[in-house]
């Protein structure tokens, strides 16, 4: 019969070499279990609607579509991290020291992808409000895919180098057996602040201010002439109103990410002795964000709502339904 000693071990086999359990209630225990069971199943969800829509209906193959179905594809991986998480939550890791390095350097690599696509996402947006004839000869499908291809193999490899040593011995930093930890040096954490956080978070920042200053100026343009305007320039004062709009909508998306993430960096990075309680906090705000987006999309874009209804009813399974126009 197992002592009360040994019932708080990961491992009770390993009594002088076991990390000891995170003592909790237990409504305290499924309260989190719960919660993040929850928004892991509707991040992956929610994500995997998106990526299904823009990949399946040609009408909506554009270069902004495609750095929002790269987003969704980072924020599905995200839920499926959650999911590792969960197994976590009493502090005892039972799924090995490879698992527990390709897990953790898994959500390096996810968060900071996710970052990266933003900055694309706020260059795509200063590039079509700021220069918009120049953007649709220069900004294309292939270009958007490309983009997005050379931004998660340069985090992939930068964080592999970041990691090299957690990866070559993975377990090499436990200090007992249950434990899932990650160290990094103190100059490979001060790149990965800057290059995964300040950097981009700067980038965007300056981009759509930019982005709002041009847009408000337009907009100021677009009401002085309403009344003088011929049928072309009628077409094109609906163009930039289009373009208008989309950058609303994700500046709405940056914004949302900036007010998740910013929390979780500042504790996490900058703030080196917060608590356990603090960091959960953080994490599940960081991890929120990944779920927020699709119900962004889903608010403020009628083609997310059409295509989910078309995806529910199975519409997508009758020939040519890649052709349906839901814009």
């Amino acid at each position: 019969m197992q002592t009360l000693e040994e019932a708080e071990l990961c491992f009770p086999h390993l009594l002088n070499s076991s990390c000891r359990k995170a003592m909790r209630p237990h409504s305290v225990s499924m309260f989190i279990y719960i919660t993040l069971s929850s928004i892991s199943l509707l991040t992956v969800t929610l994500n995997m609607l998106v990526i299904i829509s823009i990949s399946h209906f040609k009408k909506l193959h554009s270069p902004t579509n495609i750095l929002l179905q790269s987003l969704a594809v980072s924020d599905c991986m995200v839920g499926f991290i959650i999911s590792f998480q969960i197994m976590y939550i009493d502090g005892c890791w039972y799924l090995g020291d490879l698992m527990c390095a390709l897990y953790l350097v898994s959500g390096y690599v996810v968060s900071s992808t996710s970052i990266g696509i933003m900055v694309l996402i706020s260059v795509d947006r200063y590039i079509a409000i700021c220069y918009p004839l120049y953007y649709p000869r220069k900004v294309t499908v292939e270009i958007a895919k490309i983009c997005v291809s050379i931004c998660w193999i340069f985090v992939f490899l930068c964080h592999s180098l970041l990691l090299r040593n957690n990866l070559h011995k993975p377990g090499r930093y436990n200090s007992c057996s249950g434990e899932c930890v990650v160290v990094v040096d103190n100059i490979g954490e001060i790149f990965d602040l800057l290059f995964s956080f300040i950097g981009p978070v700067t980038v965007i920042i300056v981009l759509y201010l930019r982005v709002f200053v041009v847009a408000v100026s337009q907009a100021r343009s677009m009401r002085s002439h309403v009344t003088a305007v011929t049928l072309q320039g009628s077409v094109k004062v609906t163009a930039k109103k289009s373009e208008m709009k989309a950058a609303m909508i994700l500046g709405v998306v940056v914004v949302v990410f900036l007010l998740c993430t910013c929390p979780y960096f500042c504790i996490t990075g900058v703030v080196q002795d917060a608590g356990v309680s603090a960091s959960s906090v953080t994490f599940l705000l960081f991890s929120c964000n990944s779920t927020l987006n699709p119900l962004i999309y889903a608010l403020f874009y009628p083609w997310f709502k059409k295509s989910v209804k078309l995806i529910l009813t199975l519409q997508i399974l009758k020939p040519g339904s890649c052709d349906t126009n839901i814009m």
